[in-house]
């Protein structure tokens, strides 16, 4: 597993997602045109973690959503985490 995370966690932070500050966890800031946009963002994104029974941490103010992604039965990062996340940058941009 380590070693997956050593490929995969460079190709996150390509695409702007941090690892999160004090915990096993990656972290991205999304900025829409409005609440519209980030709420339809958000929607897609939840019918998505749904269907993987894998849900985000979020807080959205007006036009700009912050997600959190951890696995919580592994206390950490997992595979999970990197195929919710591909999802969410490519819903983003919808």
């Amino acid at each position: 597993i380590e070693e997956e995370r050593e490929h995969l966690l460079p190709l996150l932070r390509n695409a702007q997602w941090v690892v999160a500050v004090g915990r096993d966890a990656i972290y991205k800031e999304f900025i829409f045109k409005d609440f519209n946009q980030a709420f339809g963002f958000m929607s897609r994104v939840a019918l998505q973690a749904e269907k993987m029974d894998h849900h985000p941490e979020w807080f959205n103010v007006y036009n700009k959503v912050q997600i959190t992604l951890s696995t919580h039965d592994c206390r950490g990062l997992s595979q999970r985490d990197i195929t919710l996340a591909t999802f969410i940058d490519q819903a983003s941009v919808l």
